[in-house]
């Protein structure tokens, strides 16, 4: 029985490459995947990165409909690994090993799936070593620290079959994904703009300054695929996502990834032919922070589609009355749809119709978590089972994910640039330099 189950789990297929937007509102029937795991075929899973974000698959985990083991708990830091049994116990059956290195749990032939919320650079290195060990993973954003990294998802996902779900759960949003389906069948009339937008209220962060890693601390294990370098306090506790480019994307790979994915599926619209941005650091001017906080990015796709990105990580002005969400405008009408639901507007800008989510998810809060992700959660368990369609695979997610990479690429070259809306390659020299990174000797993603 238990390798029937194995069988049943190694054989469950991944959302269709190449799946067009829209089908992200139809769920495939089950007769699409190879194999079907039983209802009493336990799943057994790892979560790996234990900070602000893992919380949110507790639920869905717990769930007992949902018949899963969690297995493992992974961080390379002490502190989180002991915080995160603590935390959980009671919550679940069972008692999670607690493991430092991710690659002993990927080289662990009992385990079916892994969550990973670690620092952006860990994404999709990690991914594909799972993938190609036979794995499921629930991938959070971004899925990419650059643009080669999502061309190797995307292979990685059609050779061996996984199911990878992109952490963007507002694709597992039924409000989100009603007023989508309303927009693609004209509601609006003919969508030609979106704006993204996020609005927080990050204050100053401390200067880099050379020390010893903080004690439990395995600083050549965060470093992982990274060159590697001498620690500076204090990088490890989220402020990676500021010192610059070897760990983190910016505010944008952080969070407008959300935004900009609701956008493009609104517009049905793939890669841009143009992006134009505007960006720079203009709050807390003397701290340690090192890359923009304020970015307005313009993407420019082919039948006059343009999406607009707006962030703002250190002014806390609510310009368009909310922390975050999307404002889609057609010839007919406009839709704001975000976490919390949608809003419907004619022409005048009158109300006509709202729905609005009765459950929670944290909009602009460290972490995150809420309904949402619980939905987000159950929906990669039962596409592992073949009994639904993953909501965001990951050749849709990678996508979404370039817009983010096209923006953080203009602000670096500091110049505009046309892009190949085929390839999604850049016509700009400076630009495709860019375009991977440099490996730690060893770590380096290999093409498959």
């Amino acid at each position: 029985m238990k390798n029937e189950r194995r069988n049943f789990i190694k054989k469950a297929a991944a959302g269709a490459a190449g799946m067009a937007i829209t089908s992200q509102l139809n769920a495939m029937s089950a007769k699409n995947y190879s194999r079907i795991v039983g209802a009493n075929d336990r799943i057994q899973v790892a979560i790996q990165g234990l900070g602000r974000r893992y919380g949110a698959y507790i639920d869905a985990i717990a769930n007992p409909k949902n018949n899963i083991d969690l297995v493992y708990l992974c961080d390379v830091m002490k502190s989180q690994r002991d915080n995160a049994a603590i935390k959980i116990a009671g919550k679940i059956t069972g008692k999670p090993k607690l493991e430092n290195d991710i690659r002993n749990i990927i080289n662990d032939k009992k385990i079916d799936a892994i969550f990973m919320a670690t620092p952006d650079h860990w994404h999709a290195p990690a991914a594909c070593m799972a993938m190609a060990a036979d794995k499921h993973v629930y991938l959070e954003k971004p899925c990419s620290h650059n643009p080669r990294e999502g061309e190797l998802l995307v292979d990685y996902q059609k050779k061996y079959g996984k199911v990878v779900q992109m952490g963007n759960q507002q694709r597992s949003s039924p409000q989100s994904q009603e007023i989508i389906k309303d927009i693609h069948d004209g509601i609006i009339g003919d969508v030609y703009h979106a704006v993204a937008f996020y609005t927080s209220r990050r204050g100053a962060v401390p200067h880099q300054t050379k020390a010893n890693p903080p004690a439990g601390l395995d600083w050549e294990l965060f470093q992982g695929p990274a060159p590697r370098r001498e620690y500076t306090d204090d990088t490890w506790n989220y402020n990676w996502h500021w010192y610059g480019w070897e760990y983190g994307t910016a505010e944008t790979g952080n969070n407008a990834t959300h935004e900009l994915d609701i956008a493009r599926w609104a517009l049905q619209v793939k890669y841009p032919e143009r992006v134009e941005v505007n960006a720079g650091k203009y709050q807390y001017k003397d701290d340690g922070w090192e890359m923009y906080d304020t970015m307005e990015a313009t993407f420019k796709f082919s039948g006059d589609k343009t999406i607009k990105w707006d962030g703002q990580s250190r002014n806390g002005y609510y310009k368009y009355g909310a922390g975050r969400g999307t404002i889609i405008y057609g010839s007919k009408g406009s839709v704001f749809v975000d976490r919390g639901g949608y809003k419907l507007y004619d022409l005048k800008g009158e109300l006509i119709k709202e729905n609005l989510f009765a459950g929670d998810e944290a909009g602009t809060a460290l972490g995150g978590g809420g309904d949402l992700s619980t939905l987000h959660t159950n929906n990669f368990f039962d596409t592992i089972r073949g009994k639904a369609e993953v909501t965001s695979p990951i050749d849709e997610g990678a996508i979404s994910q370039m817009l983010t990479h096209y923006a953080n690429i203009g602000y670096r070259i500091d110049a505009a640039y046309e892009v190949d809306e085929n390839t999604g390659h850049i016509f700009n020299r400076d630009a495709m330099k860019l375009w991977s990174r440099t490996y730690e000797p060893g770590w380096e993603i290999k093409s498959v």
